[in-house]
């Protein structure tokens, strides 16, 4: 993403666009450095407005894109590269908060979550790579979080969707390495957006008594909105750090607390290892003589 190379793209699911958030500190880090970006959002007025005059985008290309949907994703990158030369960088940032017991979820919201954060993603990979594996060069940067890594209760459809992230993008990492593309698992912890606010978060439509802690939960989180510990400049300013010096591993974690939730998921997981240890081959096949 260095000043005169190809552009990288930016790519935002509908519910999660770089008109705000981590997606819109990427974009402008990037049109300040000089980088050329593809930004994809429900609406370019806002992306622009929240820019402001301030930032020149004589290098910037905002399409709206519902990237659920396949021709429109293929065009966007397509436009991408004619207006630019290349692709060099594809970063997909899909994802919403959603917060309910598993037995307060709809279908409806399931699907929209899955769309949003599993599909989205798939249709951008598959309308990139061609082009990234030509010309056997590039960096895929996913954007999870670490509930992608371990769940928490009132999280289920939001962890769903990240940890489907998580298993795809490891899979990717493997399948296009001999490309020369790079792949890079963002896993933020709570990061000072507009994240948990109630025009982002999804909640939902009935409720039951049976889950008093989830609606505690749900409270206390509204009212954490501003007081979360991640600066969103720093978290942007790190993840194109990492695509720039291209060294790193699969996996960046962003925030102390970040590292605090998936430490403690590797010493469950090591913990209920060892506790099965000396069962777990009881179901295998003896041994050939």
């Amino acid at each position: 993403m260095a000043p005169g190379a190809r552009p990288p793209c930016s790519g935002c699911a509908p519910d999660c666009t770089t008109s705000r958030g981590l997606g819109l500190d990427l974009v402008r880090q990037l049109l300040e450095r000089g980088d050329a970006v593809t930004a994809t959002t429900r609406s370019t007025e806002r992306l622009l407005a929240a820019l402001g005059d301030g930032v020149d985008t004589s290098r910037l290309l905002p399409l709206t894109v519902d990237l659920r949907d396949e021709e429109q994703v293929a065009a966007a990158v397509r436009k991408t590269t004619e207006r630019f030369g290349g692709l060099d960088v594809v970063v997909n940032n899909a994802g919403y908060g959603y917060l309910a017991a598993v037995e307060e979820t709809g279908g409806r919201d399931v699907r929209d979550m899955l769309d949003v954060q599993v599909v989205g993603v798939w249709n951008v990979l598959r309308a990139a790579l061609p082009v990234l594996r030509a010309q056997r060069s590039g960096h895929i940067v996913n954007v999870s979080s670490v509930l992608g890594l371990t769940a928490v209760p009132g999280w289920a459809l939001y962890c769903a969707g990240k940890f489907a992230l998580e298993g795809l993008s490891e899979a990717l990492a493997a399948e296009v390495a001999d490309f020369g593309i790079d792949v890079t698992i963002v896993e933020p912890g709570y990061f000072r957006t507009d994240f948990l606010t109630r025009d982002s978060l999804a909640l939902p439509e009935t409720t039951t008594g049976h889950y008093p802690a989830i609606r505690e939960m749900v409270a206390q989180h509204l009212e954490l909105q501003g007081k979360q510990l991640g600066d969103p400049v720093k978290g942007a300013a790190a993840v194109i750090d990492r695509v720039v010096t291209g060294e790193g591993p699969l996996r960046q974690l962003l925030g102390s607390d970040s590292h605090a939730y998936a430490t403690a998921k590797v010493r469950a997981l090591q913990d209920n290892l060892d506790a099965v240890a000396a069962t777990a081959p009881a179901t295998d096949h003896p041994a050939a003589a």
